[in-house]
């Protein structure tokens, strides 16, 4: 039994296989291991545990997210563990932008094996009443268009090597839409899942693999959003980061005979919503 000291900082209670190293050495390898994955919304909460827990594994890491900083940050945790990490800046709303981060990384690296689209944004105003076009348009450039634009850009070449990855932070809003998520994004989750549906219904056969996860209510930046933003009592009811990158990673360390479709996740505890929905069914109205 070999424990291993992760980029979290935490001990992994696994077994880990020993090899010989060229140089006559022994090392510990990761389920990650010589593979290149992308993950957006890198820098904070689902997307920075995920990063963290994949550099664990031994992968080599394409971060991204708007915010440069956060990014650098978490790249830098992972170098100073001897992970390798790359930050990069890129707006995901921007469909041209999304497309060039995936030829950037194949020119870099020459392969990408697994895509995280965690990246999401919800609007402020919940209800279809009142939600505004440039709002809809916000919340689908990044949660449809965003997810397409990249996972297109990489897919051609996962389709020539007979294998790939591609993982969809959704959301339980795409099953259970209402005003909590709000029109826009519920609809948005929705298309994001169906699409990866559609790639395994129509690539699963040539080794691509797609997965949703669908978390109800996590604790993450998101959440500051609101109309309503929780306070403490009802963050602590809620998932962790933590859980969502850990359905995340299961996801992309499955044996390659195996796909996971979808993953639903919800709180155990149930809390009382009712101010938020109050909240949400005023949002962006004119007696607001």
């Amino acid at each position: 039994m070999k424990e291993k000291i992760g980029a979290t900082g935490r001990k992994l209670g696994r077994i880990f296989r020993v090899r010989s190293s060229s140089t006559g050495g022994n090392f510990l390898m990761g389920q990650l291991d010589d593979q290149v994955a992308i993950i957006t919304g890198a820098g904070t909460g689902i997307g920075r545990d995920a990063a963290l827990m994949f550099a664990d594994e031994g992968a080599t890491l394409v971060l991204t997210g708007r915010r440069i900083e956060p990014l650098k940050e978490v790249a830098g945790i992972i170098k100073s563990n001897g992970g390798t990490a790359v930050a990069r800046s890129v707006d995901l709303e921007d469909g041209d932008a999304a497309a060039a981060l995936g030829t950037w990384t194949l020119e870099q690296f020459g392969q990408v094996d697994i895509l995280v689209n965690n990246a999401g944004h919800s609007s402020r105003a919940r209800s279809i009443r009142y939600v505004g076009v440039e709002e809809w348009q916000s919340v689908f450039k990044v949660n449809v268009e965003g997810v397409y634009r990249l996972t297109q850009s990489v897919i051609n070449s996962m389709v020539e090597r007979g294998k790939g990855t591609v993982i969809t932070t959704s959301s339980y809003a795409a099953l259970h839409p209402g005003l909590l998520g709000g029109a826009a994004y519920s609809a948005a989750k929705a298309a994001s899942y169906n699409l990866m549906r559609g790639i395994n219904a129509e690539l699963k056969a040539r080794g691509i693999r797609a997965s949703t996860i669908m978390p109800a209510e996590v604790d993450t930046p998101i959440l500051d959003n609101r109309p309503l933003n929780p306070d403490a009592a009802a963050r602590a009811t809620m998932m962790m980061p933590a859980d969502v990158a850990r359905a995340i990673l299961l996801c992309a360390t499955m044996p390659g005979r195996t796909v996971i479709e979808e993953i639903v996740m919800s709180p155990t505890q149930p809390r009382n919503r009712e101010r938020d929905m109050e909240a949400a069914a005023r949002a962006g109205s004119p007696d607001e």
